[in-house]
């Protein structure tokens, strides 16, 4: 098995936590998002997207992060309490996936990650959008009373939304508004540290990014304005 990912990527990130949690041997292949590897035609063999991660499971190409949780779980570890059984509890599960794809990381990424690679500012709106995010978020964890995001033990759930999360730290945006968001994120560190070594390791990227742009002169993208330096 081999996960191609790139080393700030959250949805990379979220993919290795489960990969580890559920102890899964596999090889790991960085992309370079900057060199553009994952615009070439082999790559496009493997995903058409051409976005990160692809999971290669002995010649099985599957993108899009949630989907390659969810068949992780259902191949290799079916009995596991981190994507349950039962109907009503993995329905949880898999809406808070869906909601973290669509909503919560759909509002992070364009706020914090777009401008750092992009030629985008960080606007009131795209801050509006965010705390609309965090906001139901907030009415989700306290609505559900558990630890986590989607039960009171760690599910599949937890992985995405961790590392959406880094992105507000690696920028420096407090929490403090949102005190069950703040506690959920902190649980997570001090119960896991093994996996949140990872997401912190892609934190750290994020960070020094922000603070030092990559250059991207010599990057093409067929949507997204490029920065020039």
């Amino acid at each position: 098995m081999k996960l191609y990912v790139v080393s700030d990527g959250p949805p990379s990130l979220a993919v290795r936590m489960a990969l580890k949690a559920l102890d899964i041997p596999y090889d790991l292949v960085d992309v370079d998002f900057i060199a553009m590897e994952h615009m070439t035609d082999d790559y496009a063999k493997m995903n058409p997207q051409k976005e990160i991660p692809v999971l290669d499971d002995d010649g099985f190409y599957l993108s899009e992060s949630i989907a390659i949780l969810q068949y992780l779980c259902d191949k290799y570890r079916p009995d596991s309490n981190l994507y349950p059984k039962d109907p009503k509890q993995r329905a949880i599960v898999n809406q808070r996936l869906c909601f973290n794809m669509a909503f919560y990381y759909g509002s992070i990424a364009p706020y914090v990650m777009a401008p750092i690679f992009f030629d985008y500012k960080r606007d009131p709106v795209g801050l509006k959008k965010l705390n609309i995010a965090l906001n139901v978020f907030e009415t989700y964890l306290k609505r559900g009373g558990t630890k986590y995001a989607a039960s009171d033990h760690l599910t599949i759930a937890d992985f995405p939304l961790i590392s959406a999360t880094i992105c507000l730290e690696a920028i420096d945006f407090s929490l403090k508004d949102y005190p069950l968001i703040e506690q959920w994120y902190s649980t997570f560190k001090s119960e896991y540290p093994e996996l949140w070594e990872i997401s912190e390791g892609g934190m750290k990227v994020i960070s020094d990014f922000e603070k030092n742009p990559p250059d991207m002169s010599n990057f093409s993208h067929p949507i997204h304005p490029v920065k020039k330096n």
